[in-house]
C-alpha cells in the first residue's frame, strides 16, 4: 500500500483537472472498454475502500466490479451503521487511519467540505464518488460516451434541461469548459434552479480560455435548437424532501424532455440521463426508450471510466 502523500491524486471536481488529464482519462477508459484483458493485473494486491453516506446503485456495483476485474480488492463501508456514521470518530482520523490500510479511498456523501477534508487529510488519493455539488466520475463516464458517440468534443453542444443547481450540472459544467465542448442550461429563472453562480462564474473563466461556449436559458425551446447532445436528470434527487415534489413539479414540468422537444435538436442528437430516471417525470418513457438514448451505454461506460479513474490516482497508467 502506499502511505506516502508524494504527488498524490485526488478526483473532487473536474474543475482541479486539467484538459490533458481529462483527456488522457476518457482515452484509457476507451482502452479499457477495448481490450479490459490486458488490464486483468492492473490492481493487483490493491485495496480501494468505498465510503457510502448516500446510497447507491451504479457507484458501488461499478467501481467493485472494476477493482475486481483489475485483480484487487474493493470493501464497502456503510455510514451509516458506522463509528463515523455516528460521529464517534472525525474525518482527519478516519483518513489518517485508512491510509494506513488501504491504496485509494472512494467515498459518496451529502457535504462537498467532508469530501475535502477526507482528501486533505489522507495521504492515499480520493476519489469524490458524488457529493451535493459535484459527481466528477459521472461527468466523465459521460465526456467518454460524447467522445464515444460523436468522437470529438469541440464543436458539439450539449444542452441540460431541468432542476439544474445540483451536482450533475456542476461536473458539466466545469467538464464541458475544461474541453471546450460548448453547453447550454435550460431552467426555470428561480434561482433555486438555477446552477450555483460560483460554479457558473468559474466555468466561464475556464470556458474563456479554452473556447466553450455556457450559456443559461429560461427557455427549451431555444436551448434544444440544434443540440448535439440532450441531457437531463433527476428532479427528485436524494436529498429533496417528498413535501417539495408539487412545487417542483409544477415549475420544472415545461423543461420535460419528450418527443417534440428531441425533434428541435440536431437529427443526430442523442439522449442521456446518468440515471435513475422516471419515465414521465424529466423525460418521458418514448424517449428514454427510444432509438436516441444512450443511457445505458452511458452506464456501462461508468465501469470503464472508474477503471481508468482508479489507474490514472494510483499512477498505474
Amino acid at each position: 500500500m502506499n502511505t506516502r502523500n508524494r504527488r498524490k491524486l485526488d478526483l473532487l471536481t473536474l474543475a482541479d483537472w486539467s484538459a490533458e488529464l481529462i483527456e488522457q482519462t476518457v482515452a484509457l477508459g476507451l482502452e479499457i472498454k477495448a481490450h479490459p484483458e490486458r488490464y486483468a493485473e492492473a490492481m493487483l494486491r490493491r485495496t480501494l475502500i468505498m465510503i457510502f453516506e448516500k446510497p447507491s446503485l451504479r457507484t458501488r456495483v461499478s467501481f467493485e466490479t472494476g477493482v475486481t476485474q483489475m485483480g484487487g480488492h474493493a470493501i464497502h463501508y456503510d455510514m451509516s451503521s458506522s463509528p463515523l456514521g455516528a460521529g464517534k470518530e472525525n474525518l482527519a482520523d478516519t483518513a489518517a487511519t485508512l491510509s494506513r490500510y488501504v491504496d485509494v479511498i472512494m467515498a459518496r456523501l451529502f457535504d462537498h467540505a467532508a469530501i475535502e477534508a477526507l482528501a486533505r487529510y489522507a495521504t492515499v488519493p480520493v476519489i469524490n464518488g458524488l457529493t451535493n455539488y459535484a459527481h466528477p466520475t459521472q461527468a466523465l463516464a459521460d465526456l467518454m460516451t460524447i467522445r464515444e458517440k460523436k468522437r470529438r468534443w469541440r464543436g458539439v453542444r450539449l444542452a441540460y434541461f431541468g432542476d439544474s443547481r445540483n451536482n450533475m450540472t456542476h461536473s458539466l459544467l466545469f467538464g464541458c469548459a475544461r474541453v471546450g465542448m460548448d453547453m447550454t442550461v435550460a431552467c426555470p429563472a428561480d434561482d433555486a434552479y438555477r446552477p450555483d453562480p460560483k460554479v457558473l462564474r468559474q466555468a466561464e473563466r475556464i470556458a474563456a480560455r479554452t473556447g466553450a461556449r455556457l450559456q443559461v436559458t429560461a427557455d427549451p425551446a431555444r436551448a434544444a435548437r440544434g443540440a448535439d447532445v440532450v441531457y437531463t436528470d433527476s428532479w427528485m434527487s436524494y436529498h429533496i424532501p417528498q413535501e417539495q415534489r408539487a412545487e417542483r413539479l409544477k415549475a420544472l414540468a415545461p423543461y420535460r424532455v419528450d418527443a417534440a422537444l428531441m425533434k428541435r435538436a440536431a437529427k443526430e442528437a442523442i439522449f442521456m440521463n446518468c440515471l435513475p430516471a422516471q419515465r414521465g417525470m424529466e423525460q418521458t418513457a418514448e424517449v428514454i426508450d427510444g432509438p436516441q438514448s444512450v443511457v445505458f451505454d452511458q452506464a456501462e461506460n461508468r465501469l470503464h471510466i472508474h477503471k481508468a479513474i482508479l489507474l490514472k490516482v494510483l499512477r498505474l497508467a
